[in-house]
C-alpha cells in the first residue's frame, strides 16, 4: 500500500506496498538476480476465456497513494479545487479501466484526509499538518466513487507516524506529540509501540471515527504492523515488555499476540458498528518460507510477515478475523526466490474453506520499468498473472499499485490486461453479491 499494500513509507523508488521488502537491507531482502525461468509454467492469456475472467474477477482494484503526494495529490498545497479535480480525474481513469474498487489512503501518517477529532489535517494536503485544506477529501471520495458505480476502501496505517523522528515536527495537536511516551523511533522513522494497549485503543478509535461518519465499503490496512527490520537497529520495546509482555518468555510471540490484538479487536468494532463494512489486509506476500515452516510457501523470501513483521495473517484468515486479504505478490512468474505461480498458489490453498476472499495485489509499478528485470519489460506480463488466476477458485479478484501507474500504464501491461479480462464493468463483490457480476 504496500505496499501493499501499503505504500512504503520511506517513499524510495516506487513507493510501492511492501517495497521496503525489496530495497535490501536485513536478512537480504529480495535476494538474488531475478530470472524469467525457474517455478511454475508460464500462462498465456486466454482471450476467449475472458467473459469468465469477467465473472470470475469482481474485485479490480486500485491503490491511491497519498503518503508523500505519491499518487495524489500531486503535490502539496494546491487548492482545494485542483485538488478535488485531481482526485475525480483518478476515479474516472478507474472507469475507464474498467476497474471497480479504489483503495483510497486516508491515514497516511497518524494524520487525516477528513475532519477528525483524533488527529490532525494530513500535512500531503497543504503541506502543514493540521492545516484545514477547506473541503472534505474522504467525504468526497465516497460520493463521487459511488456516483460512479465503484467501491471505496479506506486505506488506513496503523502505527506509523512520521518519516522522520522529530516530534516538534508534528502539528501542536498530534496525538504523538502530546503523549510521546506513545512513540519508539526506529530506522530514522517514528512509530507508535504496538505493545502499548492504549496505543491500540487510540489508533481503532481514530480509524473507527471514518467508518462511523461515512459510508465506506471496506476497511482496507497495508503491510504495516511492527516496522520493516533494520540491519543492526532494535525496536526499543524494552520497557513495554517489561510492563506487558509478562506472560510471554519469547518477544516476538508477545509482539505476534500484540498484533494479533490489533486485528481481532478491530474485527470486532467495526461489526458492532457498521456489520456491512468489510474489513481488509494486504500483507507482504510471504508469510513464512518453508525452510522454516513446513505449512510455509516454498520461497527465499528475505523477509517474512511472521517472523519480522510479527503479523500471522495466515492465522488472521484462518480464524476468519478480517473479510479479505490482499496479498502483495509483487514478483515476475519464475521469479528465482519469490515465483509469482508459487505464492499465487499457496494464497489460493490458504483461504480455501475459510469463506475469506482473496484478491491479489499486482505490481503494475514495475511494469516497463527499466530497472526491473526483464520479465516486467514484457506487456503481457500482467496478463499472464490473471490467466493463472482463473484456474485457482479462491481468487476473487486484483488490486493494483498504483493510480499514477494505472493512468500512464507505461508500456501497455494495464491496456492487455483490460482487453484480455476485463471485457465489460463489473460491479464489485459488496455491490454484486452473491451470484456473477454485471
Amino acid at each position: 500500500m504496500t505496499t501493499a499494500t501499503g505504500a512504503a513509507f520511506a517513499v524510495v523508488g516506487s513507493g510501492a506496498p511492501g517495497a521496503a521488502a525489496e530495497r535490501g537491507g536485513a536478512r537480504g531482502r529480495d535476494p538474488g538476480p531475478a530470472t524469467a525461468s525457474g517455478a511454475g509454467p508460464v500462462a498465456e492469456p486466454v482471450p476467449e476465456r475472458a467473459a469468465e475472467a469477467a465473472d470470475s474477477f469482481r474485485f479490480r482494484g486500485v491503490w491511491v497513494a497519498t503518503v508523500a503526494n505519491r499518487d495524489w495529490p500531486s503535490r502539496a498545497g494546491l487548492t482545494a479545487g485542483a485538488q478535488k479535480a485531481e482526485l475525480l480525474a483518478h476515479l474516472d481513469k478507474a472507469v475507464e479501466r474498467r476497474l471497480n474498487a479504489v483503495v483510497l489512503q486516508v491515514r497516511p501518517a497518524a494524520d487525516a484526509l477528513w475532519p477528525s477529532p483524533y488527529e490532525p489535517w494530513a500535512q500531503c494536503l497543504t503541506g502543514t499538518q493540521g492545516r484545514d485544506p477547506g473541503w472534505d477529501p474522504l467525504g468526497t471520495a465516497v460520493a463521487e466513487a459511488h456516483a460512479r458505480g465503484l467501491e471505496l476502501h479506506a486505506w488506513f496505517n496503523p502505527y506509523r507516524v512520521a518519516n522522520h523522528t522529530d516530534p516538534a515536527r508534528l502539528a501542536a495537536s498530534h496525538p504523538a506529540r502530546l503523549h510521546p511516551e506513545w512513540t519508539v523511533p526506529y530506522g530514522g522513522k517514528l512509530y507508535y509501540d504496538p505493545g502499548l494497549p492504549e496505543v491500540r485503543r487510540f489508533v481503532q478509535d481514530a480509524m473507527l471515527d471514518a467508518v462511523r461518519r461515512y459510508d465506506l465499503d471496506a476497511v482496507h490496512w497495508d503491510d504495516y504492523f511492527y516496522p520493516y527490520p533494520v540491519a543492526g537497529e532494535d525496536f526499543a520495546d524494552d520497557d513495554t515488555y517489561a510492563r506487558h509482555g509478562g506472560d510471554f518468555p519469547d518477544r516476538a510471540d508477545w509482539r505476534r499476540h500484540n498484533t494479533d490484538l490489533l486485528v481481532s479487536e478491530m474485527s470486532a468494532r467495526i461489526k458492532e458498528l457498521k456489520p456491512g463494512v468489510a474489513f481488509g489486509v494486504s500483507p507482504f506476500g510471504v508469510w513464512r518460507n518453508r525452510a522454516d515452516d513446513p505449512a510455509g510457501s516454498d520461497t527465499r523470501g528475505g523477509v517474512a510477515t511472521y517472523d519480522d513483521l510479527y503479523a500471522d495473517t495466515r492465522k488472521w484468515v484462518e480464524e476468519g478475523w478480517i473479510d479479505h486479504v490482499v496479498p502483495q505478490l509483487y514478483w515476475h512468474i519464475g521469479h528465482s526466490a519469490t515465483d509469482y505461480v508459487t505464492l499465487l498458489d499457496w494464497w489460493n490453498a490458504t483461504v480455501e474453506g475459510t469463506g475469506v476472499g482473496l484478491y491479489v495485489g499486482e505490481a503494475l509499478y514495475k511494469a516497463g520499468d527499466p530497472d526491473q528485470p526483464e520479465a516486467w519489460q514484457d506487456p503481457r506480463e500482467l496478463s499472464r498473472h490473471l490467466a493463472l488466476a482463473v484456474e485457482r477458485p479462491g481468487v476473487g479478484g486484483h488490486c493494483y499499485f498504483a493510480a499514477r501507474e494505472v493512468t500512464e500504464d507505461r508500456n501497455g501491461a494495464l491496456a492487455a490486461v483490460v482487453a484480455d479480462h476485463y471485457p465489460v464493468r463489473a460491479r464489485g463483490p459488496r455491490a454484486a453479491g452473491p451470484g456473477p457480476a454485471s
